[in-house]
């Protein structure tokens, strides 16, 4: 069977069977990451997904594949989430129960999307590999058809329609950048995209905390990395697929590792400039594209996924603001007596500084009047914004510190 995937006939097959269940993801062109890294950036929105997620591709035509035998014993699966709501929807679509194991670390938001496609879900251990052993063990059980989210050639074949559509879009791309957790994704779409252009350059990218891809390929075998951690949850993996590795390995040109911090900042990045919500995993191609070492070339960013919870998403817009010097705090000590709140409060006034908290200590100091210590929380345009106020408090006689704002 697996020597009949990954070709072009299978791909072709493959992106006609999709079209059943995806939505047509347009790219999108980026005026402001063109503008910022020099190159023409277009972004291809599968967080558009009528699951969030482009995994609906390959499970969706993975299942299409099975026998009746097969999906009448029941499918199951392990899944941070994406991979999940796509098994749980395409299996809805052939009237076939579906198990789905996720780590319990899985946003609330997955969990109850999987469930709301009929899905029975069980929550087991820390990290995507555990769920995975717990649902190996489950199949051996109950005799369920096991559904690899990524390690497996048919639903890579399934992912890699992206690629096809892709290049029909824009023939003369010269960059794909595709997130990588365990390989499925992005073997597919380099795969499918070196057949379609030999010469396009494809470029994996996966979270620093969990480089598990990277490490197989530096080392030449797959390779477990321990401990992962990322607030990327869905390219939280540990050890990518022995059986997509080979394919990595021919087809992608490069893998760019991204820090948590730049996923943070590439969030507010969607959200302003195209008012898109996209999942850490998602953001991965967007932080990469400051990485890339060109300049005037046609590059696509893949944005995977935008399955992301308000909890969460509310700590991403905190953090990211607070990185850009858009939100900070300084702590000033000043006499404990009428009026000093005033003209501190004044000073920042001036320079158009909007306090948003004010922490007040009086007994910072045994002698509290020589010294109480006040905290102001306070928005501003930007780092140039906040060093004028800081250079205005101090002008003032005041000695301001900077300290990690307490929201």
């Amino acid at each position: 069977m697996a020597e009949e995937m990954l070709t072009l006939e299978k791909f072709e097959e493959a992106s006609e069977t999709v079209k059943k269940v995806t939505q047509e993801t347009k790219l999108v062109y980026s005026d402001y990451f063109s503008a910022a890294t020099g190159n023409k950036v277009y972004l291809k929105p599968e967080n558009m997904q009528f699951t969030g997620a482009y995994k609906l591709r390959g499970a969706y035509y993975k299942i299409s594949t099975l026998t009746e035998e097969e999906r009448s014993r029941g499918l199951i699966t392990a899944s941070a989430g994406n991979h999940a709501q796509g098994v749980a929807y395409a299996a809805q679509c052939y009237g076939a129960k579906a198990v789905i194991v996720m780590p319990t670390t899985t946003p609330l938001i997955k969990v109850e999307r999987t469930k709301s496609y009929g899905a029975e879900v069980v929550l087991y251990g820390n990290v995507y590999d555990e769920a995975c052993a717990k649902a190996y063990e489950l199949a051996d059980e109950y005799g369920y058809t096991f559904i690899h989210p990524f390690d497996d050639l048919t639903v890579a074949t399934g992912q890699g329609t992206i690629a096809m559509e892709i290049v029909k879009e824009l023939p003369l791309v010269d960059y794909i950048l595709v997130p990588i957790g365990g390989g499925g994704l992005a073997t597919g779409v380099s795969t499918l995209a070196k057949l379609l252009k030999p010469n396009v350059k494809v470029i994996g990218v996966e979270p620093a905390g969990a480089a598990c891809m990277k490490a197989s390929i530096e080392k030449g075998e797959v390779t477990t990395v321990s401990p992962v951690s990322t607030i990327a949850d869905g390219t939280a993996v540990q050890t990518p697929g022995s059986k997509i590795f080979p394919y990595i390995c021919k087809n992608i040109d490069e893998i760019i590792t991204v820090e948590d911090d730049e996923l943070i900042v590439s969030f507010l990045d969607m959200v302003e400039n195209h008012k898109m919500v996209v999942e850490n995993s998602g953001l991965l191609t967007v932080a990469a594209l400051k990485h890339l070492n060109v300049k005037g070339k046609k590059v696509v960013s893949i944005l995977s996924g935008g399955n992301m919870d308000v909890i969460t998403m509310a700590s991403v817009v905190q953090n990211g603001l607070i990185q850009r010097d858009r939100i900070f705090t300084v702590s000033v000590l000043l006499p404990d007596k009428p009026g000093e709140l005033v003209r501190v409060s004044q000073v920042i006034a001036e320079e158009k500084g909007n306090v948003i908290k004010l922490d007040h200590n009086q007994f910072f100091s045994i002698n509290r009047n020589a010294a109480v210590e006040l905290r102001i929380t306070m928005e501003a345009f930007g780092t140039d914004h906040k060093n004028q106020i800081i250079r205005a408090l101090e002008q003032a006689g005041y000695a301001p510190k900077l300290v990690r704002p307490n929201l």
